[in-house]
């Protein structure tokens, strides 16, 4: 009896000493994800908006941007943000709590995002002009590491779609034009490397985006209509943004919502981890 209750127990302790590892060993591996993704990216805080540069812009982004950015404010080179919320690992599954952290580059485009559930940790990034999901279950097993050129387009266009969190990043440039549809929407592209990638953006009448619909590929499938939803602006060191999202696929069965974060914490221009 005694035998049986000491082997137990060091099976217990055992798997007790390999999820910690797993653990351990996670984060050093995000941590260097982390450094490279900052490394390949240069700081942009000495360019500055300015109003002039709304001129030629359809008169829904112009409200936008007159709505989000002050007059001589800088270009932002690096965010880094922290959410909580609920999450779906399929449309058919349940909803599970998650709290998640991210960190984006915009003069190279990149992220990488960290979310972590009871059961799983999920890493999607962009880093070095490649996109990749990797989802550990318990830390310690890799049951998804999905790459590939469907991945690569579609972890930039998500990279695009938040940067109404690093708002500067949708100012008119080389790579990123804005074209009039009507009073209250405007298409945006943006054009990286062999990418061409678009979203048609809704704005209210006070000048928040509030939807942003785009084509993208559901995992290794076909594309299907991704549209992010988003409400609740608030004045985060100094920059106006959304703080709640809503993520949805349009499906010809209806629409279907798979992540509701909450943003909690948000950091400009540092380019180091929290």
């Amino acid at each position: 009896m005694k035998l049986s209750i000491i082997i137990t127990l060091s099976i217990i302790v055992l798997i007790f000493i390999i999820y910690i590892i797993g653990k351990i060993n996670l984060s050093i591996q995000f941590s260097n994800q982390v450094k490279t993704l900052f490394s390949q990216s240069k700081s942009i805080t000495a360019q500055q908006f300015h109003k002039n540069q709304l001129d030629s812009l359809p008169a829904p982004v112009q409200r936008y941007f007159n709505h989000v950015l002050k007059e001589g404010q800088p270009y932002i080179s690096y965010a880094q943000t922290k959410h909580e919320g609920l999450f779906k690992a399929a449309l058919d599954k349940g909803w599970m709590n998650i709290k998640g952290e991210q960190y984006a580059t915009t003069e190279k485009p990149g992220f990488i995002w960290k979310g972590t559930t009871t059961m799983f940790v999920a890493r999607d990034m962009y880093i070095a002009d490649r996109g990749r999901l990797i989802v550990s279950l318990f830390s310690l097993i890799n049951i998804v590491d999905a790459k590939g050129e469907q991945y690569n387009e579609g972890e930039l266009l998500r990279w695009l779609g938040e940067s109404i969190l690093y708002p500067t990043n949708l100012l008119p440039s080389e790579r990123l034009q804005w074209f009039p549809i009507d009073s209250t929407t405007a298409k945006l592209t943006f054009n990286y490397h062999e990418h061409s990638l678009f979203f048609n953006i809704t704005v209210n009448e006070i000048g928040e985006i509030t939807e942003m619909e785009t084509k993208r590929y559901m995992g290794e499938g076909k594309l299907e209509t991704w549209i992010i939803k988003t409400t609740n602006y608030k004045e985060l060191n100094n920059v106006l943004i959304p703080t709640t999202f809503d993520v949805i696929w349009r499906l010809e069965k209806g629409d279907f919502s798979y992540a509701k974060f909450n943003i909690t914490e948000v950091e400009y221009d540092k380019n180091e981890k929290f």
